[in-house]
């Protein structure tokens, strides 16, 4: 079982979901453009994330390359499934009336919500 990521991790999985296998300096740089960041701190998390298991490494060539161990969807999955537990034991009516809140969701959510349901109603 994949473990859940630290905020630290889950930024880095970003970028590696977004722009497939990658080095630790490729990482660095993207992570960089959004805040200061130290390469060494990016090694480290990538070498931890191996040996959780978040990520694979690619030792073949002279740089090593990352990748994610699961898809993003997977991920968001299981994250989603932790806070559908934790926070709302269990009630999935409940998670989404928090997040449809009307304080918080655009008229244009709704819609992308309403045709969801219509297709998820149609097959």
């Amino acid at each position: 079982m994949v473990p859940k990521p630290t905020e630290a991790e889950l930024a880095i999985l970003r970028v590696l979901w977004e722009n497939g296998p990658s080095t630790v300096r490729q990482v660095h740089s993207v992570l960089s453009e959004s805040k200061a960041v130290g390469y060494t701190s990016v090694l480290k998390l990538m070498q931890i994330m191996t040996e959780k298991g978040l990520v694979l490494r690619d030792e073949s060539g002279k740089s090593h390359i990352y990748r994610a161990k699961q898809s993003q969807e997977k991920m968001q999955r299981k994250l989603l499934d932790d806070l559908l537990e934790r926070a709302f034991a269990g009630s999935r009516r409940q998670l989404v009336l928090q997040a449809l809140n009307p304080d918080t969701v655009t008229k244009e959510e709704l819609a992308e919500v309403r045709a969801l349901l219509e297709n998820l109603e149609g097959k």
